[in-house]
């Protein structure tokens, strides 16, 4: 068959845009001819996936039509450029995928191991370059534009969909779907006004944790209440508009919790239904960051065996399109609670990246490719230490230098740097993963190097 004779969906592709493509390789040719075969649309036929249902409330993700498989020489647009987009880029590239990324930073993490749009988020025409030059497009953060995730839903091919972002950009929508999946959550009440603010914490009960239902991660947008006189500060502090005269916020109360440790399941559901989990983190965090990711979870194997369950409910529940973490509380007496959910690769899960058969990122492409989920077998016991602002010199100098805790403690450091073009106390600048026979002396290592004492 002559390249001009090349058919997908129906459609006869002109030389000229395989040409422009890049459709010349057989992997290439090979996806083209996987896409006709699914009857889909070839890039320059899209649009006939079904919008997303996000206005509607739905909270599984909508139909988008029959699943496509999307081989290796494809294009993943990635609406992101940070340090999740970057890793998933670097992993689906040793797969032989393309990717092109969306964000506004012009040396964005990403951007700088694939070509980047450099636009904002709601920037439309943008997003609409992002669908031309893309054969399926993922996010890598929630806080998606509403109006664009709804616009690249229905002009391109984006399996995840819209209604999950709909869902878990918001608190009280994504505890009702976690609900409605039969898996236990913290009590929690709305809260929109001071008055309802007493109330709810007059039923509910101290302490509680006031946060905003939209936004905030790493303990922003949130506070603690323990006494009645604390309930007014709190309010002001988790919605200072209100008294600017703004409108009044949605906020969520939720019961605090007396958990024994956190833990999350990083779970995958690939476009045709297939659901895998990887092995429960236990997560230790300081200044509301995460510090410290410990595999295997130092919990009874029931309990991390019993999480897993509770993930592949919750992202099977939720039609969910690639990867799922799911954060959960550990009681005393061993009772799970889901605290909240990330449709996304999470740091949580970066110890997969030296420690399991198959790493997030490499299991995220194949979902939304709608290949066979990767096994996700742990290899080795492994600690995954945040490297901030504040440790990164300190880090690379014990990385890069002769190690006398590692070869004592038979741990080997793995570091992964983000290629963020400023450093910041506080700023996630990248991770160390020290594979090691006994998670206690990973934990050694991080005490002797003496990087995280500030």
């Amino acid at each position: 068959m002559r390249p001009e004779e090349l058919k997908a969906g129906g459609m006869a592709a002109p030389a000229e845009k395989l040409k422009a493509d890049g459709l010349g390789t057989p992997a290439e040719k090979l996806k083209a001819q996987s896409l006709g075969a699914a009857g889909q649309s070839s890039p320059e036929g899209r649009g006939n996936a079904k919008p997303a249902a996000a206005a509607s409330g739905d909270t599984a993700a909508p139909d988008t039509g029959a699943p496509r498989t999307l081989l290796p020489g494809a294009t993943i647009g990635v609406l992101g450029g940070g340090q999740l987009g970057r890793m998933m880029a670097l992993a689906g590239s040793t797969m032989g995928y393309r990717f092109v990324a969306l964000d506004p930073a012009p040396d964005a993490p990403c951007g700088q191991v694939t070509p980047q749009i450099t636009a904002a988020y709601d920037d439309r025409d943008a997003a609409r370059e992002l669908a031309r030059r893309a054969d399926v497009i993922t996010y890598e953060f929630e806080n998606v534009d509403a109006d664009v995730a709804a616009l690249l839903t229905a002009e391109s091919y984006v399996p995840q969909g819209s209604a999950l972002l709909y869902t878990t950009q918001h608190r009280l929508r994504e505890k009702a779907a976690i609900e409605a999946a039969g898996v236990p959550v913290a009590p929690y009440r709305k809260a929109g006004s001071l008055a309802e603010l007493t109330a709810a914490a007059a039923e509910l009960g101290l302490p509680c944790v006031l946060k905003t239902a939209t936004g905030g991660y790493d303990g922003k947008g949130q506070a603690v209440i323990r006494q009645p006189e604390e309930l007014e500060a709190a309010f002001r502090q988790v919605a200072p508009g209100v008294s600017a005269g703004g409108a009044p916020p949605e906020l969520v109360l939720e019961k605090f919790v007396a958990f024994k440790c956190e833990i999350s399941v990083v779970a995958a559901r690939s476009a045709s239904g297939e659901v895998k989990s990887f092995p429960a983190a236990e997560n230790i965090h300081v200044n509301n960051i995460l510090h410290l990711s410990i595999v295997p979870a130092r919990v009874p194997e029931e309990i991390q065996r019993r999480a897993c369950e509770l993930a592949k409910r919750i992202v099977s529940g939720m039609n969910a399109v690639g990867l799922l973490a799911v954060e959960m509380f550990v009681t005393d007496s061993g009772e799970l609670f889901v605290n909240e959910l990330a449709p996304r690769p999470h740091n949580s899960g970066h110890y997969t990246m030296d420690a399991c058969v198959t790493s997030q990122f490499e299991q995220h492409v194949r979902a939304i490719c709608n290949l066979p989920l990767g096994d996700t077998t742990l290899l080795t016991p492994v600690v995954m230490v945040n490297v901030l602002g504040q440790h990164l010199d300190g880090a690379i100098q014990a990385v890069c230098t002769p190690d006398e805790a590692g070869n004592r403690l038979g741990v080997a450091p793995k570091l992964h740097i983000y290629g963020k073009s400023e450093s910041k106390t506080g700023r996630k600048m990248g991770h160390i993963n020290l594979l090691c026979k006994d998670t206690g002396d990973g934990l050694s290592w991080v005490e002797q190097t003496n990087l995280w004492r500030n």
